[in-house]
């Protein structure tokens, strides 16, 4: 892995547990701090990965759906909040999430980023073909919309998720972010994701 970055987040590990000999077959030495979520069976696994030089971190929350970390940076000292989100593709892991998002109470001068496999869409034209459920659209705008939280665009592709068989094509990986100004969020985050290597 080459590149600049200072936290990697990946999801669907499929793995229940993660050390540091692991991660070292594919992270470059300097990236000797991680979290994780464990999969359920084959499903799911959130891990966030960074450079222990760079940070001081918290673990502030972890459930079933997400994980959530305080970075505060050791160049600036600046504090920041990342919340990783996985929700599965069944019905009942879709309330799931919603009931999670509906809990958070957060104050409204923390700097925070969210990035997450939601499995659910914003919009009919989050994907290819017709059959866009307007109810979980609903829900999920609304639960955006109460935490004040601002989508940020993908860029270079429309969609984050494919089957790789006949085209369903969907953006169901979304960043979010509360309080970051545009300028700050380059720094923090590149937003390069993706879900099935489209």
């Amino acid at each position: 892995m080459e590149s600049k970055s200072e936290i990697l987040c990946l999801q669907e590990t499929k793995k229940d547990n993660f050390d540091i000999s692991f991660i070292r077959n594919f992270c470059p030495p300097d990236f000797d701090s991680f979290e994780f979520l464990p999969s359920v069976g084959a499903l799911g696994g959130l891990l966030v990965i960074w450079k222990g030089n760079a940070f001081w971190e918290n673990l502030v929350f972890i459930n079933r759906f997400a994980l959530s970390v305080e970075f505060t940076s050791k160049l600036s000292n600046d504090t920041w909040l990342l919340t990783r989100i996985y929700a599965p593709c069944t019905t009942i892991g879709k309330k799931g999430i919603f009931g999670v998002v509906r809990e958070i109470d957060m104050p409204p001068e923390i700097d925070w980023l969210i990035v997450g496999d939601f499995n659910l869409i914003r919009r009919p034209d989050d994907r290819n073909r017709d059959g866009a459920d307007p109810n979980e659209m609903f829900l999920l705008n609304e639960a955006i919309n109460n935490l004040g939280l601002i989508e940020l665009p993908l860029h270079g592709r429309q969609f984050t998720w494919t089957n790789k068989q006949f085209p369903p094509l969907r953006k169901i990986g979304l960043v979010l972010h509360l309080n970051l100004l545009d300028f700050q969020v380059p720094k923090y985050f590149s937003q390069n994701f993706g879900h099935g290597n489209i």
